[in-house]
């Protein structure tokens, strides 16, 4: 039986569409993608992410600790600030990407995605020398409030100074009453926040949310939305674009690979690979022919295989068929061009400067 967030019943109450998604039953969409997806570039979403798993570091060297397991550098932020970076694995491909909160030198805590919650508790388990990790994952409920609009919803019920909370940073406080870690985080591309708050607390919160955003046009949003915002960004979803055989090299995210830090797994492998030259990359591209292009689909140059697509859709923003794919490094540069074969068609498609929507 799928498991259930805090917010199932909400979301029922709502005619939430609900699907199971990694194991959990979760709202695909409320009304209709399209309006979901605009309700966040143009106004606020709200989005129930209490799928997601929480593990923590707490006491003496657990800076160190968690540093040796992620690819970004804990040490070179601050208190209140984050990191996106990645588990990789000995070969350099992703365990998992994360966000890293670093409340104290001796307090962090890692959010990690639903459908790998048990693997990475386990692998951190194993690999952790030092701390040892503590899965918190049932002791928070997770909120994200997205939107051009949705600083100003959370400003309103919070007496924390959210113009002070920049972006990857957070701060602990209250939110409608409720205490809530208030980080300035999110996966749509747009501004806001993820509140993260007790699970007994989440159905206050989010109606809470729900009313105050009236005024400012606030939806409820599902998966499907989240999925179409966060393609037109190009970011990454693993299972889709980033996996245990594909490096953060190869996924175009070398920017959260700190290479000059001290020893982290997949480092070595990492090193040998940029030396070496990276033989694909992901890219993002559009269709110039009709069709869409979805996960799985094959891409092909001069009728060869070289590539497959590994995200796609209809953009409900830009507008275009817009996708995500894996190609070797001769083709991945602005401008190239290959076919992507969809239902045995060959659709010309032309690789574009990513992301896809950009903020007027």
């Amino acid at each position: 039986m799928a498991r259930r967030t805090p917010l199932n019943d909400a979301h029922r109450a709502l005619g939430a569409r609900m699907v199971d998604f990694a194991g959990w039953d979760m709202p695909v969409q409320y009304t209709s993608v399209i309006a979901e997806h605009e309700a966040v570039r143009n106004h606020v979403g709200l989005f129930d992410v209490s799928h997601m798993g929480e593990v923590e570091f707490a006491g003496p060297g657990a800076l160190e600790t968690v540093n040796a397991l992620i690819s970004n550098d804990l040490a070179r932020i601050a208190d209140g600030q984050a990191v996106y970076a990645g588990l990789l694995n000995e070969q350099g491909g992703f365990v998992d990407d994360v966000v890293a909160y670093r409340f104290s030198p001796e307090r962090i805590l890692i959010c990690v995605n639903a459908s790998n919650r048990d693997k990475d508790f386990a692998w951190m388990k194993e690999h952790a020398r030092g701390v040892t990790p503590v899965d918190r994952g049932e002791d928070y409920a997770q909120i994200a409030v997205q939107g051009p609009k949705a600083a100003g919803l959370v400003q309103r019920l919070t007496k924390t100074d959210t113009s002070k909370v920049g972006t990857y940073r957070f701060a602990e406080g209250e939110v409608a009453g409720v205490r809530a870690i208030i980080s300035r985080t999110g996966y749509t591309g747009e501004d806001g926040f993820e509140l993260y708050c007790a699970p007994g607390d989440a159905v206050a919160l989010w109606n809470a949310l729900l009313t105050e955003g009236q005024q400012d046009g606030v939806k409820p949003c599902g998966l499907a939305s989240r999925d179409s915002l966060r393609t037109e960004m190009k970011y990454a979803l693993y299972g889709n674009d980033i996996d245990d055989s594909h490096t953060a090299l190869e996924a175009g995210l070398g920017w959260i690979v700190k290479l000059d830090k001290a020893g982290f797994i997949g480092k070595d492998a990492l090193v040998a690979q940029k030396a070496a030259g990276v033989k694909r990359k992901l890219v993002g591209f559009e269709l110039t022919g009709a069709g869409i292009p979805r996960h799985g689909y094959p891409i092909h140059k001069d009728g060869k295989p070289v590539g497959e697509v590994t995200s796609g859709t209809m953009g409900p923003t830009v507008k275009k068929p817009i996708g995500i794919g894996y190609v070797p490094a001769e083709l991945a540069a602005e401008g190239s061009t290959f076919d992507v074969e969809i239902r045995g068609r060959a659709v010309p498609a032309v690789v574009v400067k990513t992301p896809f929507h950009k903020k007027p």
